[in-house]
């Protein structure tokens, strides 16, 4: 008999592991992911990805919405009247409660190595620090913060040019092979403790993070590398740096100096090493190629960028 499969998640993250579960042996019985909420200027009222993927497939199966999950009698009742066998969950976007960790064995699918990267950014705190690997934990959920029993582990390489546009697309194609693999396994899987003295927590992202300056290349480029999907870096003036690379982390200038303008972008010089801009977007203004935008400022080689 095929097992029952509850599945909660939100963003496309989730989405792809929800596909490869579609499209397995598994039976879905149910989604529950958060509710719509309006998005841009004209604030359209807009489901999240994975509900869309829903509605896009015509799929047929009961999709849940509650604002919240604790002290929640009605969302615990509609699970148990599902009767999961497992409930499988990727960035939903709430805590469980013990209520519902209760009902059937909670599986997570947690876009790091834990114990390291415990909480709300793992993809984009592997990406800051220049880590070699990142990678996908199944865990058996309890009531701590991604502090469960590990069922399984699957690494990624991050390689010299990878956001994290790149490493979620990858993350979430390992996270899917890695959820069947648990489900296929998991009657002969001995779950492993956490070395909780090994674990570290990042937080939710803020706007501001994306806040940078010219004091130091490598670090400047690890920060859009981590947020060129979302806050994206900007200066303190909000001028919003686009497509940046490293050029070289020794060299020391002024900080925001124009080294070189080329076809395809311009070199700006840190106090610590120069880096390679290729679009800016003053506020309120569409993107610019960088050239176009000197041009636009009157800016040169031996001035600065601010």
């Amino acid at each position: 008999m095929s097992k029952r499969i509850l599945f909660m998640g939100t963003p496309d993250y989730a989405t792809t592991i929800f596909d490869a579960l579609i499209n397995s042996s598994y039976e879905i019985v149910g989604l529950f992911t958060q509710p719509d909420k309006p998005v841009g200027r004209k604030q359209v009222l807009t489901p999240p990805h994975i509900k869309q993927y829903c509605l896009d497939n015509t799929l047929n199966l009961p999709i849940y919405q509650p604002l919240k999950l604790r002290h929640n009698d009605e969302a615990l009742t509609q699970i148990k009247a599902l009767k999961p066998d497992f409930i499988i969950v990727a960035a939903y976007g709430q805590i469980l409660p013990k209520s519902i960790l209760d009902v059937a064995p909670c599986i997570n699918l947690h876009a790091s190595l834990l114990p390291k990267y415990r909480g709300a950014s793992p993809i984009q705190e592997a990406l800051l620090n220049d880590d070699a690997f990142t990678g996908v934990t199944s865990m058996l959920m309890e009531e701590g913060l991604d502090t469960g029993d590990i069922l399984g582990w699957q690494y990624l390489k991050i390689t010299p040019s990878m956001d994290v546009i790149e490493a979620f697309n990858e993350l979430s194609k390992i996270a899917a092979q890695l959820t069947l693999n648990t489900l296929d396994k998991y009657e002969t899987i001995a779950p492993k403790k956490q070395d909780d003295t090994q674990s570290s927590l990042c937080k939710k992202i803020k706007k501001e993070y994306g806040c940078v300056d010219f004091t130091h290349a490598k670090k400047l480029v690890l920060r859009y590398k981590a947020y060129s999907f979302w806050p994206g870096i900007f200066l303190e003036s909000g001028l919003k740096l686009k497509e940046v690379s490293l050029v070289e982390e020794h060299s020391h200038h002024q900080e925001g100096i124009i080294l070189e303008i080329l076809e395809d972008g311009i070199i700006i010089g840190c106090a610590q090493g120069s880096i390679k801009v290729k679009t800016l977007q003053a506020p309120s203004k569409k993107p610019l190629a960088a050239t176009e935008y000197l041009k636009g400022a009157r800016l040169s080689i031996k001035e600065f960028i601010k």
